[in-house]
Parts: C-alpha cells; structure tokens; sequence
C-alpha cells in the first residue's frame, strides 16, 4: 500500500481512535492495510471507517472483525461483491456504497436491523439484485438508489414504514408499485429522470406538496394530464392523483395497450452520469 498508511494507521491505534479516516490513498486491498483487518485487529473498538476515493474491489469478510463500527463509507471505490459477512455488523446504521459498480447485494444485508441510512446511489443495480431480506431493513430513514438500473420497484418497497427520504432519480423505472403508498411517512421523494408516464392513485396517500416536504419528479414522459398539472405544481399534482377522474384514466391506462414508454437511457449516458 503507499506509504503513509502504517504510520496513520500505527497512530490512530496507539491513540484508541474510534474514528479512522483513509480517503483517497489509492487502497485496492484492505487486507494489505497493516492493522485493520488482522487477527488481532487493533480496531475494534472502532466506531466510524472511511474509506471513500479509493480502488477497493471486494468488501473482504475479515469486515466482520470491526464488529463495532456504525459508520461505514466506501463511496467511489470500485466494489463489485460485499461479502455475505457485512451482516454481522449489526450496530452499522449508516452505510455508504454509492459510486461502485454493484449490480447484487447478499441476502445478509437484511441482518443490519440497525441501518437508518444506505446510500445505493451510481451503481448498477437492478430489481433482481435485490434479495428478500433487503425488504427487512425496517429501521431505514432514508434510501438513495439514484443512478442504477431500475425498471420496477418490488412491492415489498412498503416495508420500509419508517422512510423519511427516497430517491430512485435518473434509473429507468416505468412505473412504480401503488404499495410504495403505505410508506405514509415519506418527506422527501426523488424520481425525477425515470421513463415514468403514470403514477398510482395511492400515492395520493404520501403527505407530499406542501412546503415541508420534497417532490422531484420532472424530466420524465407524464401523460398529458400528470403534464399539464405538474406545471401548476407538484401540490396539484398530488390533489389530482385523489381524484375520482384520476383513478378512472389510470385504471383504463393500465389496462389498456397505449401507452409508449421511451427506450431506456443508454449505458455510455449512464457512464457519463457516475463519472461527471
């Protein structure tokens, strides 16, 4: 590893530091980091891990031995597999991952019963990359999948209960599930860039469109109607979607067989997206 690592690292032990930061020293192996990830890690008391701007490939499962970390950012490395051992850092609530180059997570993420904060955002990720026990995270706040490769969210998304924050932004999502109405408690909602041209009456149920709270949802191929409101403002664009009209154009929509979705984002436009 370069040099400077053991002796930052040499130092933040004999500290008792609880709080490392290694950002942007060209790490590709945690396990080449003397100290961190050993036997006898000298870290683990270890609360809060940095690790952002580096090259690291692979979350290693000898992860496991900070068993008392909550903080966890490894944005901008080049993660292609999290190990299934990210599960045993059950006091984790707050995990970066955004900027790698993920298209699946392990089925034990749904162990980290703690996480209040997972930032997905600018990978590759996809509906089928997502296993059933990611739907048990309950404990989330707010989630960040912008910058991946939706076409769909699972209805399972209602399980999320005690969401405040959600974005799915510039994916290439075409519709999304009328059971992501149940998440009452969401503020802030981005899903702005998709290829949506409808959404659920239920979402009529999300307490968006007032001052103290975020709706994003332009840059996507409304029908007219969902259009021409949204000019006025996202507030009437959230009275509409209660409507009895509303829901008698969405049910004959979807039923129906004219509706034109535009072709998905092509990847170098994603590329220059995760790289601007």
């Amino acid at each position: 590893q370069p040099s400077g690592i053991r002796k930052a690292l040499t130092e933040a032990a004999q500290a008792g530091a609880t709080g490392l930061a290694l950002v942007d020293r060209d790490i590709d192996d945690l396990l080449r980091c003397p100290l961190l990830l050993t036997e006898r890690s000298l870290f683990q008391s270890l609360t809060r891990l940095t690790l952002s701007h580096n090259r690291v490939s692979v979350l290693p499962k000898e992860i496991a031995k900070l068993e008392n970390l909550q903080h966890l950012n490894l944005f901008n490395n080049r993660l292609t597999l999290v190990c299934p051992e990210i599960g045993q850092l059950k006091k984790l609530y707050q995990l970066n991952l955004g900027m790698n180059r993920l298209a699946t997570l392990p089925r034990e993420f749904g162990q980290l019963q703690q996480l209040e904060l997972l930032d997905l955002s600018y990978n590759n990720l996809h509906e089928g990359g997502l296993p059933a026990e990611f739907f048990s995270l309950v404990a989330l706040r707010a989630l960040y999948l912008g910058d991946n490769d939706f076409e769909r969210l699972p209805a399972a998304f209602q399980n999320f209960r005690n969401l405040l924050v959600l974005s799915v932004r510039d994916n290439d999502l075409v519709e999304l599930p009328p059971e992501l109405g149940h998440c009452s408690g969401i503020r802030e909602l981005h899903i702005q860039g998709n290829r949506l041209l409808l959404l659920p009456p239920e979402f009529a149920q999300l307490q968006l469109g007032s001052p103290d709270t975020v709706l994003r949802m332009g840059d996507n191929p409304w029908v007219e109607h969902i259009a021409d409101q949204l000019a006025l403002g996202v507030s009437h664009v959230m009275h509409y979607l209660a409507t009895d009209a509303y829901r008698v154009q969405y049910s004959q929509l979807m039923s129906g067989s004219s509706l034109k979705y535009p072709p998905k984002a092509s990847k170098a436009k994603k590329i220059s997206r995760k790289t601007s």
